[in-house]
């Protein structure tokens, strides 16, 4: 017997292609997913997919609905230099939070507890969008190991402020956030080798033993 009613909408067509696209992205990885595989899994023809999104970086920045877009906030958060690069990054990801938008981003963080394909398709994300624009930006050693350290104080606060809800930091402002956090970013970010005031340096990170040796005893 045929089906009746009325057939997806565009709406829906576009709704199936996002979800298939979270599922392997998240499976694969951005790297390993396909516009084909994509198209395939949500029984459509691969040319819709580039219909509705464009390309395999369209569609990856669809399938994630982050509140805002790195490609235009980071580079703008970049442009007046990396002084004050830390206090900047922490008020912008506090109001982004802060506002209606950032709701989705509260959804993102609460699902990578749960799903190892959510926190597979945000760790791409990160890691493409915002951890290697910051990292070109840096004129340092290890730029890319900086901007991830200065990412998980940003989601850490995220957690505790707006999933966990743990005061005194839910009721702290903005700007006190910024004036506690930004320091610490700042010095991911423009610390030199041997300036890391008492912290273990590179050497120690990447597992060399500086333990001093204890003389042998005599027999």
């Amino acid at each position: 017997m045929p089906r009746t009613g009325r057939r997806p909408g565009p709406g829906g067509t576009r709704d199936k292609i996002l979800a298939a696209a979270r599922a392997q992205f998240g499976k694969l990885g951005y790297e390993r997913a396909t516009i084909r595989g994509i198209a395939r899994a949500a029984r459509v023809d691969p040319k819709l997919v580039l219909h509705y999104f464009g390309s395999k970086d369209g569609v990856f920045k669809a399938a994630m609905e982050f509140p805002f877009d790195p490609a235009e906030a980071i580079p703008q958060l970049l442009a007046p230099g990396v002084d004050g690069l830390g206090e900047r990054l922490v008020r912008f990801f506090i109001d982004v939070w802060d506002s209606p938008a950032g709701a989705r981003a509260h959804a993102l963080v609460r699902s990578i507890v749960a799903s190892d394909e959510a926190a597979s398709l945000l760790r791409d994300f990160v890691r493409r969008e915002v951890l290697a624009r910051v990292a070109e930006s840096l004129e340092v050693p290890d730029p890319q190991l900086r901007a991830g350290l200065a990412a998980s104080q940003l989601v850490g606060v995220a957690i505790l402020r707006y999933i966990v809800k743990v005061e005194p930091i839910v009721s702290a402002t903005p700007d006190e956030l910024a004036a506690w956090l930004g320091p610490t970013l700042q010095r991911y970010f423009t610390a030199r080798d041997g300036d890391h005031r008492g912290l273990p340096g590179p050497g120690h990170a990447r597992g060399t033993d500086r333990r001093r040796k204890r003389p042998a005893r005599s027999a």
